[in-house]
């Protein structure tokens, strides 16, 4: 049998002398996590730059959309939001915060970062539903029951709100019971389920007390309410009844399924 020639002896040395096919295997997958892993790091530290150290993503100006009452100039100073500031580190939550506190005209308002350069603030504004006279002035009221402005000239088309019943009123049990509020929030449930041709017409809304809530039109008519439960069933009883009898002064639907008029 023919000896090995010495290529073949050089490949088995060399075979035996090197590393395993494993080990090499090993080894090419280290030197790969190591190389991911060093550009990993390079480009989060690019990254960060970029956001915080460069001047390219920074606040150039901040836009507000939906104001009707307040300015956008007024917005934006309480907003405060840092023009020059890296735009990724403004605080949206502080901001709406901020505009929520200090305005409460303010119903709802979303802040929202336009990349490159911009910050949005979208307002929407609380609607009066009823104004409460106070000393020469209107105090506002939404349709939540949240008195949230006072100005010095009545909206047009808002009701007034009379609060007749008194904390110091012997007879005033629905004030003692339930609080300002709750009846105001009464007052504001009656005002938002009136029939829209009545609404328009509306002066004032009176609460006495808890069940007894009346409406007063501009033309002096007037609707016995009673309280805020079965707004909705009194109201279309109103509607019925106005028609059944156009020329009476007087409505009472308090109970919706038995509703009166009077008056002529």
């Amino acid at each position: 049998m023919a000896g090995s020639t010495t290529a073949e002896r050089g490949e088995r040395q060399q075979e035996s002398s090197g590393p395993p096919p494993a080990r090499r295997l090993r080894r090419r997958r280290l030197r790969m996590i190591v190389i991911l892993t060093v550009a990993l790091v390079l480009l989060g530290a690019g990254s960060t730059w970029v956001l915080y150290g460069s001047s390219w993503l920074r606040v150039r100006h901040v836009s507000v959309s939906g104001t009707r009452m307040l300015t956008p100039a007024d917005v934006r100073e309480v907003a405060s939001v840092p023009v020059g500031a890296p735009l990724v580190s403004v605080d949206t939550g502080a901001v709406e915060a901020r505009l929520r506190q200090k305005l409460p005209r303010i119903d709802t308002v979303s802040v929202v970062r336009a990349w490159p350069h911009g910050v949005g603030l979208k307002v929407t504004e609380r609607t009066p539903v009823l104004l409460v006279p106070k000393a020469g002035n209107f105090v506002e009221v939404d349709d939540e029951g949240v008195r949230f402005a006072t100005v010095s000239q009545a909206p047009k088309g808002v009701p007034l709100l009379e609060l007749t019943a008194s904390r110091s009123d012997p007879a005033a049990a629905s004030f003692r019971r339930f609080g300002a509020d709750r009846l105001v929030r009464e007052a504001v449930g009656v005002a938002g389920v009136l029939p829209a041709a009545v609404a328009k017409e509306t002066r004032t809304v009176q609460v006495r007390s808890y069940d007894d809530i009346s409406v007063e039109l501009v033309d002096g008519r007037t609707v016995a309410w009673g309280s805020g439960e079965n707004g909705r069933a009194k109201a279309r009883a109103l509607t019925a009844l106005m028609k059944a009898a156009p020329g009476a002064r007087h409505f009472d639907v308090s109970v919706p399924t038995a509703p009166a008029s009077s008056g002529s």
